[in-house]
């Protein structure tokens, strides 16, 4: 029997990922200037106010103050009617030293044998019903809200959006697992006050989405997305009414609270750790990337049409406790689970700092991925520069999403005999 299922996101000016942009954006900074940096830090943001708090190892001093400010003004917060600015709202730093009892465990004399930074189990997930290897009603969600935040910017075509903003999809699917048509989408968007009634506002908002940011989005898909979009799709914009309050002033927004957004939108599944403001010793962030590149490889090479890794680990201890694979019936070669997964652990290295290595994990790369989702996104390679106040500018090339490469295709293909 036919099923339905639905993913959302989230925009950058949803308070929840407002707080991880910041928090990235510190770890960013500290990471340029010493990449040896220990990095936990939380942000909370609410009407004027900013919080930040967490533990730090670094040999450098920030001034995360204005850190805060710029990534509050870059997302697009730099007006009093709002009620929370950059430029005006208050920042409290609450940071201090990571406990010595956390990183005598982590830290050893040889950078192979360092040790996980927490326990715990970690996911990563691929499938092969986009070309990007993402659950197809997430990866459409993200693409909505991204779409939605250059009209934002361009101010053009739509000139009262406001930074916040979440959407919905849901999709149809046949008994053997096909998407077949989407359903219902749902979009909520932030807004200026409007001179009319609140039913002319909301029946423009609807029509502006149907017919300006729904046809933009479509453009990017493949064909067979496309054929998915129908007459018969509900559309629920705004379906609360006026949302003219939103962002921090809204509600409050916490470092962490969008961990199914930032990864696969409810498919697979989700160890229950968040990654904004943590450096990659913190395996929450460094073992689930290391997962997603297991899975997405798999998928590529052939090995399964949906693969789900779990990799787990214990606070101090070098190797991992365990490598789960499940590949939900859909493998292409002769081996179950169990046999597939200790094959993985003989092509991958996941001890903490060889992930780190490999995924080049100790760069100022981790800003790009706080929003619209830390997977599905395309590698690529950027110069960034750095500055601060008190140890002067820094410029470095970078890779970012390096877990997202199909660099273990070959290997992978090898070890399968594929």
């Amino acid at each position: 029997m036919a099923y339905l299922f639905t993913s959302e996101s989230v925009s950058e000016g949803h308070p929840d990922k407002i707080a991880d942009q910041i928090s990235d954006a510190l770890l960013d900074n500290f990471l340029a200037f010493d990449p040896s940096s220990k990095v936990a830090c939380e942000t909370l943001v609410t009407t004027g106010q900013v919080v930040l708090a967490g533990e730090v190892k670094s040999k450098t001093y920030l001034d995360v103050q204005q850190i805060a400010r710029d990534v509050i003004n870059d997302i697009g917060y730099t007006k009093g009617a709002y009620q929370f600015s950059g430029d005006s709202c208050g920042v409290i730093s609450l940071i201090h030293e990571q406990s010595p009892d956390i990183n005598q465990g982590v830290d050893r004399g040889e950078k192979e044998e360092q040790g996980a930074g927490d326990q715990g189990m970690m996911f990563g997930y691929a499938t092969n019903e986009t070309k990007n290897y993402m659950p197809l009603a997430l990866d459409i969600s993200h693409k909505i809200l991204i779409e939605l935040a250059k009209l934002r910017r361009e101010g053009k075509e739509i000139t009262y959006l406001r930074p916040d903003s979440k959407s919905q999809v849901t999709i149809e699917y046949s008994d053997d697992n096909k998407p077949q048509r989407i359903d219902t989408i749902v979009v909520s968007t932030q807004h200026d006050e409007f001179d009319s009634d609140d039913d002319t506002m909301l029946k423009k908002i609807k029509e502006d989405i149907i017919s300006i940011l729904i046809p933009r989005v479509k453009a990017q898909l493949p064909d067979y997305v496309k054929d998915l979009f129908n007459e018969n799709i509900q559309y629920h914009i705004n379906p609360t009414g006026k949302f003219v309050i939103g962002g921090p002033h809204g509600d409050t927004g916490l470092t962490g609270r969008k961990i199914i957004v930032d990864t696969y939108g409810g498919k697979g599944a989700h160890g229950g750790g968040a990654f904004s403001g943590k450096d990659p010793s913190k395996v929450d962030r460094s073992a689930a990337y290391a997962a997603r590149h297991v899975a997405k490889n798999l998928v590529a090479a052939g090995v399964a049409s949906e693969v789900l890794v779990q990799v787990s680990y214990a606070i101090g201890v070098v190797e991992p406790t365990s490598i789960f694979v499940n590949t939900y019936g859909s493998a292409s070669v002769d081996l179950n689970d169990g046999e597939i997964a200790k094959k993985v652990a003989d092509i991958f290295d996941m001890r903490p700092a060889a992930i780190e290595s490999r995924l080049k994990l100790r760069n100022p790369i981790y800003r790009e991925t706080s929003a619209y989702g830390h997977m599905g996104k395309e590698p690529r390679t950027e110069t960034k520069v750095y500055e601060s106040p008190y140890s002067g500018k820094v410029s470095k090339e970078v890779e970012f999403f390096t877990w997202e490469k199909l660099d273990f295709v070959d290997k992978v293909k090898k070890a399968f005999k594929l």
